[in-house]
């Protein structure tokens, strides 16, 4: 095995992994090579995976395998992490400059940067560029909004879930929480989960209560976070007040507790909205159902509609003041676990995958 590695993922069949040669190519004028120092191994992956094909997300014919690989050519799974330039033929970027931003789950990574400057740069790569401009986006780290150095490895692990943690709980207050009293949160101890019950709990008046669920395994030790209002296991969903005005939040795409919340409150079921695919051998329920239509949430066209409405500097500063407040609380919520090397990597997305992660663990891999 050379000294550079990625892993393939066969786009067919995303539990067919290995550890693949990367040997470096010769730079393009505008291109870096980054040597990844860091990037964290998360459910949120496996959903990435999942849409690894067009599936409609994007609004074209493109999926998450298209950010690192060419149609016809294994996948490359995209993950979240900091990275140190190593090589650079683009201007305004130097050797030993350092990133946070989205790369394959590799040891290097060759980036297109436009656009640099004192804040990062923008990937420019022909086929990244009608992708979500959030995914393309490379922040130098002293440009961070909200980054401390002492929250260094929580960054990559609850960063990009905690945004969409907060943002849905953005969403449920602009529409008034769709006349729901309660949210109920399926995979509760997940990451985005967390953000989402962290989020809702700091909002100042009135607002729903939030039932997290889980499996009865981690009912008392999530309870004990201090998250969420109350927490139950799935099995108790049915003794749960049917005629209470509620809402799902699925962080998982777990068939079976889809329907126990259709089934048992059926038109008290307010809104129903879908946010993963972690649970990708699983039956997604997308059977009729009784109650509402189930509705996807895609965080970066969210992120594009509070831009929007905001400004983007406003946009930054509210979530630099939500995540330094879950900073606060982040370290007694999750221990970060370190893994090092091309191996250790293949056999942390084995463990995502399979399921076999404890939901306290961050894991951070070194590659």
């Amino acid at each position: 095995m050379t000294d550079a590695w990625a892993i393939d993922i066969d786009r067919d069949d995303i539990a067919k992994a290995a550890l693949a040669a990367d040997p470096a190519t010769p730079l393009a004028p505008g291109q870096i090579r980054v040597r990844l120092d860091s990037y964290a191994m998360t459910a949120n992956n496996i959903t990435y995976a999942v849409f690894g094909k067009p599936a409609g997300l994007f609004g074209n014919d493109q999926g998450y395998w298209d950010f690192f690989a060419e149609p016809g050519e294994p996948g490359r799974l995209p993950v979240w992490g900091f990275a140190t330039v190593t090589e650079s033929a683009a201007e305004g970027i130097a050797i030993g400059d350092r990133f946070y931003g989205y790369y394959p789950m590799a040891r290097e990574a060759v980036l297109t940067a436009g656009k640099a400057g004192p804040s990062g740069f923008t990937d420019v790569t022909p086929r990244r560029t009608t992708l979500p401009p959030i995914y393309n986006q490379y922040q130098r780290i002293e440009a961070l909004e909200g980054y401390r150095p002492a929250d260094h490895d929580y960054w990559p692990v609850f960063r990009p879930l905690f945004l969409t943690g907060w943002l849905i709980a953005d969403q449920f207050e602009d529409e008034g929480d769709y006349g729901a009293e309660q949210i109920l949160i399926a995979s509760a101890s997940s990451k985005t989960a967390i953000g989402l019950g962290f989020s809702l709990a700091q909002r100042q008046g009135p607002r729903p209560r939030t039932i997290g669920l889980t499996s009865k395994a981690h009912v008392a030790a999530l309870a004990g976070q201090d998250i969420y209002d109350r927490v139950i296991a799935y099995d108790d969903i049915t003794a749960l007040d049917p005629g209470t005005p509620s809402a799902l939040v699925d962080m998982a795409g777990n068939g079976a507790v889809t329907q126990a919340v259709h089934g048992h409150f059926g038109d008290g079921l307010k809104a129903s909205i879908i946010v993963g695919k972690s649970h990708w051998d699983a039956d997604a329920g997308e059977a009729a159902l009784p109650g509402p239509e189930r509705q996807g949430f895609f965080a970066p066209g969210r992120s594009q509609k509070r831009i929007a409405d905001w400004g983007g500097a406003a946009f930054g500063q509210k979530i630099a003041a939500a995540w330094l407040g879950f900073m606060d609380v982040a370290p007694r919520l999750a221990r970060i676990d370190k893994r090092s090397g091309g191996e250790a990597a293949l056999a942390a997305y084995r463990d995502m995958l399979s399921g076999r992660v404890d939901p306290k663990a961050g894991i951070v891999v070194e590659p």
